[in-house]
């Protein structure tokens, strides 16, 4: 049992100082207690969703999209899927140097079901090496339109659950910084974004208001909520989406009106398709 409340009782100590999480001494600096407490929330979301799958039979795959370090997929390896003999988990991430980490670490660790792919979010799409259908897609902070990446990867794949924690999202707020001066006469509505400060927060925002209404055109339940408190993280938003197979009736319509109404036609592929 661990001795630091913060930390889960069936989590491997070992792991966690693999990860730097834990020093080699076993502290947990500051740092470190908001980075695990941000990855067991996450979990606590995710746990119920792997159990669904199972429940169906289902061998369980899960595709973790911008992966980094890893941190989400090898502490739900290790207190998910290690006590059990189905289940594979995919990290996805370019950064050649983190994967190769992460498939050393896995080895060592006897983490069999774990694969590492060094391929963008978008390319992974058509990667021989995962299989056509994944069960649960995640992408905890991707990078600006690598969150969008994610989404076009799940719908391709037919995922059953798709997990997100966007961030960065600037390509919008560029767009409607770029026609600014003709959202003036377009629509009063341009007031909301025509300071800086206000471009950047409100083009974040209705970014995740489009992801939303398209994985509800594409049929899927969707639920947004915090990760945890604003205090640990300001990129802080979840989107937790659930197929059921019956779209919202005029989520693609409600869609296209936004895109009009803000000026923002030129990212209908973005988000339409």
């Amino acid at each position: 049992m661990s001795l630091i409340p913060e930390i889960k009782s069936e989590q491997s100590i070992e792991l966690l100082k693999e990860l730097h999480i834990l020093t080699r001494d076993g502290k947990l600096n500051q740092d470190s207690r908001r980075k695990l407490k941000q990855v067991y929330h996450l979990y606590h979301f995710i746990e119920p969703l792997m159990e669904e799958v199972l429940a169906d039979g289902r061998a369980l795959t899960l595709a973790d999209h911008g992966a980094g370090k890893s941190y989400l997929g090898f502490i739900l390896y290790d207190l998910f899927l290690k006590s059990r003999d189905t289940g594979h988990v995919y990290g996805i991430e370019t950064r050649e140097e983190l994967v190769a980490r992460s498939r050393e670490l896995a080895g060592r660790l006897g983490f069999e079901r774990m694969s590492f792919l060094n391929v963008s979010v978008e390319d992974s799409i058509d990667a021989k090496e995962l299989p056509g259908e994944i069960d649960i897609v995640t992408a905890l902070h991707a990078c600006n339109t690598a969150t969008d990446d994610a989404i076009k990867f799940a719908l391709s794949k037919k995922a059953r659950f798709i997990v997100l924690v966007p961030c960065c999202q600037a390509e919008v707020a560029s767009v409607l910084k770029k026609n600014k001066n003709q959202s003036f006469g377009k629509t009063p509505l341009s007031e909301i974004w025509r300071h800086p400060i206000h471009t950047r927060e409100f083009g974040s925002q209705i970014t995740n208001v489009l992801r939303c209404l398209q994985l509800e055109a594409h049929g899927y339940q969707v639920t947004v909520t915090e990760l945890v408190g604003w205090e640990h993280s300001m990129k802080n938003e979840l989107i937790v989406a659930r197929h059921t197979g019956a779209p919202r009736r005029n989520a693609e319509e409600r869609l296209e009106r936004i895109l009009d109404e803000l000026n923002l036609a030129e990212m209908r592929e973005r988000f339409i398709y």
